[in-house]
């Protein structure tokens, strides 16, 4: 509880993740109407049903690029974190 009030443990990771399974749905339920659409219409059908196929494939693989491109700012607090704390214990360690 005391890293979480003094910001020493990040929640927002945590929210990534979540983020990134809503984006999953999102991507596979957007590409999923398009291909109903796209199945029920007169014209012009056979591209709105490829176009959702790229959604189902392509979404849930750009969320995940973007989802890690937000942790590797976290993990590199962390990193950094730990090496501050290594560094001062052998600075008190010298003394």
């Amino acid at each position: 509880m005391n890293e979480f009030l003094s910001f020493d443990k990040m929640l927002t990771p945590t929210i990534i993740k979540i983020v990134f399974w809503i984006g999953i749905v999102f991507s596979v339920l957007s590409g999923l109407g398009m291909m109903v659409t796209g199945a029920n219409s007169v014209v012009g059908g056979g591209f709105q049903v490829i176009m959702g196929l790229l959604i189902i494939i392509v979404g849930p693989l750009l969320t995940r690029v973007y989802c890690e491109l937000l942790i590797i700012f976290f993990k590199m607090h962390e990193s950094l974190q730990e090496i501050k704390k290594s560094l001062s214990d052998q600075h008190n360690v010298e003394e």
